[in-house]
């Protein structure tokens, strides 16, 4: 059997939870796996190389901030080998690179073209565990690439397809995947099981849980992906293609406080705007969701969008530098909204879910700004400050109406 596991960095933040790590490795490995571990940075050692890159040169070039941010998974790894082998195990590190995982070139926010995995099966071959730096990898023009926020649980689902893995295991400081964030939400709900297109739907909202991209891959190429607690034994939540329930179920209510609105006014109302728009952002990869207009006398439209706050500034340089191709009299944009979002299986046939959802919104006295939907989501943007509060009101009335799944 071979195993795929990823640790966060909380997990293994220090040398001593490095060790109780290192145990539960052990474990897995004397079951007769073959082994492979992915690991992040230790705890918040990548905001710390930033600040450094920033105080350095906040306008540096990306190729540099990506070669520095690159120590922080190095680390990782050499320590943990080094503790396996005084533990009398064979241990080997490898960096992105010595992985064979090549890249975009695309910095600070590569994907992944392709896995080599001859160097990977000869370790594991020889006996070893075979430890990764995850979020990165090589460019074609050989240089260090980092795969954005959340990397290291691409890194590790990209490896089990690419190794065929048995299974892949992101650890994490939760038990598994709940119905809403249980720091928040007191009732959440550990779910024993979810689907791909549940969790890509979770992730895309804001569950800080895994990393979208790496449950897009896992489902593309039918990995089993776990998610399970590092510093516990209980059973975690599985993700997979189809999960056994029936009727209207909620998997998951997200609050996703980190958005920005952009508004970009005084468009001319013609054809081919919208597509301008989508294009430009399209072409700095920078993904946007609750697009409307507003369309004004005098032949002239808003429009306005929703982007990843760390994608702001990206989004209005963008679209400031293909002026020429928007007309447009001003761009403003809003950083006091937030998503509430609800995730739930048969929601495309049955209108109670959004139903119970806005009457709990408004039972709360919280007012709506406006909806997006999908076949199993609903979404609404409010103002940030009762974030927290719809999150618990909502996921309140679902379980009063028991369509919180568990």
């Amino acid at each position: 059997m071979l195993i795929v596991q990823k640790y966060g960095g909380s997990s293994v933040a220090t040398l001593e939870l490095m060790e109780a790590i290192a145990n539960r490795i052990t474990k897995t490995k004397e079951t007769g796996a073959k082994l492979v571990v992915v690991l992040s940075a230790q705890g918040d050692t990548t905001n710390k190389l930033m600040g450094l890159a920033n105080s350095a040169n906040p306008t540096g070039s990306k190729r540099e901030r990506d070669m520095l941010l690159s120590i922080g998974e190095q680390q990782s790894i050499a320590l943990m080998a080094l503790i396996l082998q005084r533990m009398g195990h064979g241990a080997k590190s490898l960096t992105g690179r010595q992985a064979g995982i090549f890249t975009t070139s695309r910095h600070g926010d590569a994907r992944i073209k392709q896995i080599k995995t001859e160097r990977i099966a000869k370790e594991l071959d020889e006996g070893n565990i075979v430890l990764v730096a995850g979020f990165q990898g090589e460019s074609e023009f050989g240089d260090i690439t980092t795969l954005g926020r959340g990397g290291s649980d691409t890194t590790a689902v990209a490896l089990a397809a690419a190794l065929n893995a048995d299974k892949c295991e992101i650890y994490t400081d939760v038990a598994g995947v709940y119905s809403a964030d249980p720091r928040i939400v007191a009732d959440a709900v550990k779910l024993p099981e979810i689907s791909y297109n549940e969790m890509v739907e979770l992730s895309s909202m804001g569950a800080k849980v895994l990393e979208k991209r790496s449950v897009g891959l896992a489902k593309k190429y039918g990995v089993p992906l776990w998610v399970l607690s590092s510093h516990g034994d209980e059973e975690g939540t599985v993700i997979k293609e189809e999960c056994s329930v029936e009727g209207i179920f909620v998997s998951g209510v997200v609050a996703n406080k980190n958005i920005a609105r952009i508004s970009v006014s005084g468009i001319k109302d013609q054809p081919g705007v919208w597509f301008k728009i989508f294009n430009t952002m399209n072409q700095s990869d920078i993904a946007i969701d609750f697009v409307y207009q507003t369309k004004h006398a005098g032949g002239t439209k808003d429009i306005s969008f929703i982007v990843d706050i760390n994608r702001l500034d990206d989004a209005k340089k963008a679209i400031e530098a293909n002026a020429h191709k928007i007309t447009h009299a001003a761009i403003t944009h809003d950083t006091d909204m937030a998503k509430v979002s609800a995730v739930s299986t048969g929601m495309a046939t049955n209108p109670g879910v959004p139903s119970l959802m806005f009457e709990a919104l408004f039972d709360a006295g919280i007012n709506i700004d406006s909806v997006s939907t999908s076949e199993i989501r609903v979404s609404v943007l409010i103002n940030k400050e009762h974030a927290d509060r719809a999150a618990q009101v909502i996921h309140k009335k679902f379980q009063d109406e028991k369509y919180i799944r568990g």
